[in-house]
Formats: C-alpha cells, structure tokens, sequence
C-alpha cells in the first residue's frame, strides 16, 4: 500500500513505485476509472490502446485477413486507390 498527500491545490505525487508499474514518465496522463465502487488510476496511453485494439476485433476475420501477406496485399490496394 501506498500513501499520497493532497496539497491544497488538490494535487499529489504519485510514489515512484506506482509511476514504474504503471510506465509512467514525466508529463504522460492518468486517466481515473470507476469500476466496482472504486477508482482505479491508470496510464491513459494504456487505456486507450486497449480500446483501439478492442475497436478492431474480429476486422481481420471480416476482410478475410489471414495471414501477413494478405495486410500488405490490403495496404497495397488502399494505396492504388488513393
């Protein structure tokens, strides 16, 4: 467990051991998260990756994609009709 002071600005430092778990670097962005009745805190690069890769599954079995050749063949096309 970890423990934070707030200032009276309302801010606080993140303890070193929570900014490594969570692959934090000077001026990345956390995102809060309600999940059960609790907030989580977590990397907002992170978070949106996931949703981004969520976003895109299944695309692969709809265009028929199966296999690394087939990416580069779709890419390929997109480009000729650009």
């Amino acid at each position: 467990m970890e423990i934070a002071k707030i200032t009276a600005k309302g801010q606080i430092t993140i303890p070193i051991h929570i900014r490594k778990k969570l692959n934090l670097k000077d001026g990345d962005k956390v995102v809060f998260i309600e999940e059960n009745g609790r907030i989580v805190m977590e990397n907002s690069t992170k978070v949106a990756l996931r949703a981004v890769q969520d976003a895109f599954v299944g695309e692969a079995e709809r265009l028929g994609l199966k296999t690394e050749d087939d990416v580069v063949d779709l890419v390929k096309q997109f480009r000729k009709e650009k």
